[in-house]
């Protein structure tokens, strides 16, 4: 429990309120985990940031949760304090292809707005679980977009100072799925601003999935309802009978490696499967690294070919997805001990396999993939 002092500092902040009821399984998406000392609900984002300054004054261990939709929790009571921020405006300036979303904001939401106003560059995102704040954190993308591509600056709460401000984006070092704000506890994201276009088209499309004409540019409608199509058809849009989307969505990234490792692998996979399905592995060039090109697999592809299909194991408490290989579930009563012997089963695999060791997405809490 907190300490009474603190307790009635938070209580008394306008906008403010104490929750003892929640646990990790009720605020995440793989449902697992216990409970924190107390959940934080901000009604603005001066509450949260009285709110924050008033944890961080006392060095008070916390995290923000939104969706829950990257985090993996230990089911024993957590030393940490939740705070939750229930703000949720979206501001949208159609002649200009401005948009501002507060940290609370659904993040689908966000791009539903945008798209039925013909704005485009995240119709790739759609579906994407989880609050706005959240999207700079680990720069999240899919189907070749980025939330880098668009983000223009974030209103961010700065620990070090204790005080919020708007920050430009090119302040976060946003990379693949990393910005300066993960895992440093830099600070806290109280809103968004992204910059769109205005024609009603999609940015350039180039995933396969979407496109047999890479480069070409659709109406924004019709890209958000073929991703919702296809995130569907993985388990990736949310639906509370579904314990296929008992995830946290795709839990490994995409591993980068040198083109001479990429060549090692796509050997391997030739003398184990023949030419056809070597000569089908994904690989995509990246900005060269310190150690000469590097390019981008797909840890999906890769689980795939160390022997893990859909479903596996078969039966139990946690399995991988159905539907995708690359979403450990929860079956509908998995502790998080299922979801980490999962996890480290398919890691194992991967590097037994490939040399390559496979790197989790989400925030790992009281448990580690490490033995």
């Amino acid at each position: 429990m907190l300490d009474s002092f603190l307790t009635q500092r938070l209580s008394a902040i306008d906008g403010v309120s104490l929750d003892d009821s929640q646990t990790f399984a009720d605020l995440t998406t793989l449902r697992v985990g216990g409970a924190p000392q107390v959940t934080v609900v901000c009604e603005s984002a001066a509450a949260a940031v009285s709110a924050l300054r008033e944890l961080d004054a006392t060095s008070t261990r916390y995290m923000v949760v939104g969706g829950g939709s990257n985090l993996l929790v230990s089911d024993d009571p957590q030393d940490i304090v939740v705070v939750r921020l229930a703000f949720e405006d979206i501001d949208v300036h159609v002649a200009f292809g401005l948009v501002r979303a507060d940290a609370g904001a659904t993040w689908d939401d966000v791009v539903a707005m945008t798209v039925d106003c013909g704005l485009g560059g995240i119709e790739c995102l759609s579906g994407i679980p989880g609050d706005a704040g959240a999207v700079p954190v680990q720069n999240v993308g899919a189907y070749g977009a980025e939330t880098s591509d668009v983000l223009t600056q974030i209103y961010l709460y700065e620990s070090a100072t204790r005080s919020a401000a708007w920050v430009p984006a090119s302040s976060l070092d946003l990379s693949y799925r990393y910005s300066n704000l993960k895992f440093t506890g830099r600070g806290v994201v109280l809103a968004i601003e992204l910059q769109l276009t205005t024609d009603g088209l999609s940015k350039p499309l180039r995933f396969g999935q979407l496109t047999q004409n890479p480069g070409e540019r659709r109406p924004v409608a019709s890209v958000r309802d073929d991703v919702l199509r296809l995130r569907a058809s993985k388990g990736m849009v949310l639906d509370p009978a579904d314990h296929d989307t008992w995830s946290a969505g795709s839990f490994f990234t995409n591993p980068i490696v040198s083109s001479s490792t990429a060549d090692v692998i796509q050997s391997k996979v030739r003398v184990a499967r023949g030419d056809e399905d070597a000569d089908r592995m994904p690989r995509h060039a990246v900005p060269a690294g310190s150690d000469g090109e590097e390019v981008k697999l797909s840890a999906a592809w890769l689980i795939e070919r160390a022997g893990f299909a859909k479903g596996y194991p078969g039966s139990g408490p946690a399995t991988l997805s159905t539907k995708h290989t690359l979403a450990l579930t929860n079956r509908g009563d998995a502790k998080a001990a299922d979801i980490v012997a999962l996890a480290r089963d398919i890691r194992a695999g991967v590097l037994a396999a490939f040399g390559v060791e496979l790197v989790p997405e989400p925030i790992w809490l009281g448990v580690s993939i490490d033995e």
